[in-house]
């Protein structure tokens, strides 16, 4: 699995994230299986060409896509509530940012913060119609289920971080599934209480984008 975050913040003249990456292996997801009334069968999970186990593919149904935002948002608020943090409710404008993205990593082959036409999580949550604050952004590249990657997400300090963010109260939460099953995952947050972040600019890779790319472009 590969998990990125990113975190809005403001200085007196722009907008700028704070992007970082955390990459490791996705470990064994199969249990052994045995088949009922036969001596012989599978004992344990199929094996890779690199002898390493192959993932479960967890296949979105359309039951899941009509459940896994609501889902998401009452499970991440479990877990908000047991840190004396308040919910956070569903975004529309948040949510069709986060399901764009989650289809251009697919495109981009790649999982993080910046769009195949340059743009950034702040960029891409304002040009969706977001009025409020923007707070911050996880994403994920895996064969997990919505709530398997929520406990990944919430089991690693920096990603943790977002998820618990004080002034987060609005949620935007997307995927894309892949034929061969890999999933792209995209969470997004902000605040309503705050109006968006000013000062966007568009000079970074010659591409229309915000100012927190200025500060990586040539890198």
């Amino acid at each position: 699995m590969i998990l990125h975050k990113c975190l809005a913040k403001d200085s007196e003249s722009e907008a700028f994230g704070v992007c970082e990456m955390m990459k490791f292996s996705v470990l064994a997801l199969c249990a052994a299986t045995a088949l009922a009334g036969c001596a012989t069968g599978p004992t344990g999970p199929q094996l890779g060409p690199d002898g390493r186990p192959l993932p479960v593919i967890y296949k979105i149904s359309k039951a899941d896509e009509a459940e896994m935002p609501v889902r998401m948002r009452d499970s991440l608020n479990t877990l908000r509530a047991a840190r004396g943090l308040g919910p956070v409710e569903l975004n529309q404008p948040l949510t069709n940012a986060a399901m764009g993205h989650s289809r251009d990593m697919s495109a981009q082959a790649r999982p993080w913060h910046f769009g195949s036409d340059g743009s950034s999580p702040l960029y891409r949550a304002q040009r969706a119609g977001y009025m409020g604050h923007f707070q911050g952004e996880l994403v994920a590249e895996t064969y997990e289920s919505d709530l398997d990657t929520l406990g990944t997400w919430a089991g690693q300090p920096d990603t943790l971080g977002v998820l618990m963010d004080p002034a987060a109260n609005e949620l935007g939460f997307g995927w894309y599934q892949e034929p061969g099953g890999k999933i792209w995952w995209t969470l997004a947050l902000g605040d309503r209480t705050r109006g968006p972040i000013a000062n966007v600019t568009s000079t970074a890779l010659g591409r229309t984008v915000s100012s927190e790319m200025d500060g990586i472009a040539g890198q």
